[in-house]
């Protein structure tokens, strides 16, 4: 499915859960004391409690940049990256420590049990941030190794359609509506049935992961999988619009900024995937 962080069934799960939301202003009226006139008039919008702490975009999207990408994605990567090196037998072998794999399946328990209690993303999700750096620092390495410059396109590639995705969403260029959402997660999950599919053969010594090969069709499918993933970077800022208008508790904003991590790892490293067969 799309990014299993950020979705409609997820925030309303969230909201349903946590009584610690603010409380909603109706078009029938505003329970006294907990919101403002101003909200009252918007139309029934949900307000946050005056005095409390509640989630914004802009908090979110400063815990996405300067924690996240900047300080432990960053810190977690160079690690990584200094772990893979050249074999000493020879300039064709790469030395791939097999440990790499271990931080790899702790970000994912980490990620599972940020996706099914929020409530722990301000401490889980920079733990997260760094044993995903780990891996993609020396993953970037090895294709570094094999393809010089690659790295260095792929993040720009991320960069890119990160900013570019963020304006046609601020400026309504994009608006993300219930077909919209529909199309994309029935897409992800096609991709994802499509990764489960090959691996289940790899198993069984049947390769068919025929989109991998440097072929016409596999580039092809290659940058529909590319879209596919920039396309569910809409869905994440549509979740997080509404947590945010719901007033949703400031412990939000970490859960976001993670949900926004998990979309940017997929795209970077389909990214360095579709760079590579280009270069092949």
């Amino acid at each position: 499915m799309a990014n299993p962080a950020l979705t409609e069934k997820k925030f309303k799960e969230v909201r349903a859960e946590d009584p610690g939301w603010a409380v909603p202003a109706t078009s029938a009226g505003v329970v006294a004391g907990t919101a403002s006139a101003t909200s009252a008039a918007s139309g029934g919008v949900a307000v946050p409690v005056q005095g409390t702490k509640v989630m914004t975009a802009n908090g979110t999207f400063a815990k996405t940049f300067f924690l996240f990408l900047f300080l432990f994605v960053l810190a977690g990567a160079v690690f990584g990256w200094q772990q893979v090196s050249p074999s000493p037998a020879g300039a064709q072998q790469i030395e791939f420590p097999g440990w790499i794999w271990l931080p790899l399946l702790a970000a994912f328990g980490c990620a599972m049990v940020c996706i099914f209690k929020p409530k722990t993303a301000p401490f889980l999700g920079p733990v997260y941030a760094v044993l995903e750096g780990l891996a993609l620092g020396a993953i970037s390495k090895l294709f570094e190794l094999n393809w010089n410059g690659i790295v260095f396109q792929a993040v720009l590639a991320t960069i890119a359609t990160f900013f570019v995705t963020l304006a046609l969403y601020v400026f309504g260029i994009v608006k993300v509506t219930k077909r919209f959402q529909a199309v994309v997660i029935a897409a992800t999950i096609g991709i994802f049935l499509l990764y489960l599919f090959g691996a289940l053969l790899s198993l069984f010594g049947v390769d068919v992961v025929f989109w991998n090969d440097p072929s016409p069709l596999g580039i092809a499918i290659s940058v529909v999988i590319c879209g596919v993933a920039a396309l569910n970077l809409f869905l994440d800022y549509e979740f997080i619009r509404q947590a945010s208008v719901a007033g949703a508790p400031k412990y939000m904003e970490w859960y976001g900024a993670f949900g926004i991590m998990v979309t940017l790892v997929w795209l970077y490293l389909e990214f360095l995937r579709l760079l590579s067969l280009l270069r092949q």
